[in-house]
Order: C-alpha cells, then sequence, then structure tokens
C-alpha cells in the first residue's frame, strides 16, 4: 500500500534535508522563502499539510542536492535508485541504463 503523495513528498524532503545537515529554515531560506516563514512552511511541506508546487520542489531538490523525482517516488526501492542514479557521472548512467535495458530484455 502506497502512502499518500503529501506524505511521501513530505517523507523524501525530510529524509534529503535531514541527509544534507540542514534545518528546516535554513532549507526554506537556502530555497528562497523569507526567514520569517522558512521553518514553518518547511514543516508543513514535511507533515503534508501543504503541497508543494512544482517549481518550488524543483528549487528544494536543487538546494538538498537531489533529483526532483526522488522527492516524489512513492517507492522506498525506486527512490533509493533515483537517488544514486542522480549522483553517477553522465557515463556512469549511460552505463547503468545499458546495463539496465540488457536485464530487461534477458527477462
Amino acid at each position: 500500500m502506497s502512502a499518500a503523495p503529501a506524505s511521501v513528498f513530505g517523507t523524501r524532503l525530510k529524509e534529503a534535508r535531514l541527509e544534507a545537515g540542514l534545518s528546516q529554515k535554513q532549507l526554506g531560506i537556502e530555497a528562497g522563502l523569507d526567514p520569517f516563514v522558512a521553518s514553518t512552511r518547511i514543516n508543513r511541506y514535511e507533515l503534508g499539510v501543504h503541497k508543494v508546487d512544482y517549481t518550488f520542489a524543483i528549487r528544494l531538490a536543487t538546494v538538498l542536492r537531489v533529483p526532483v523525482a526522488f522527492l516524489y517516488a512513492d517507492d522506498t526501492e525506486l527512490a533509493s535508485l533515483i537517488l544514486a542514479f542522480g549522483r553517477l557521472s553522465k557515463r556512469k548512467r549511460a552505463d547503468l541504463l545499458m546495463h539496465a535495458r540488457s536485464l530487461e530484455a534477458g527477462s
């Protein structure tokens, strides 16, 4: 059973924020929010109280150095793959895609 999209986004956002070592306020400020509301806004995104528009999700992902798709992945293994893929060089991405396609063709 998958979690609701808002809670998936919030869970992934918190996971990435903690891995980056940022407070909610720091993340909000670095993503362009007013310092006065930054902490509360990020907290509400993480709790799923408010939804994030895609343009702002891109800004959050940029600050957190994760692919924006990671924030929306409702499967834990897929989220891990997206994160790993996003951290690879272009050459290694191409190698991985070629390998994945060969695995797919062999099944």
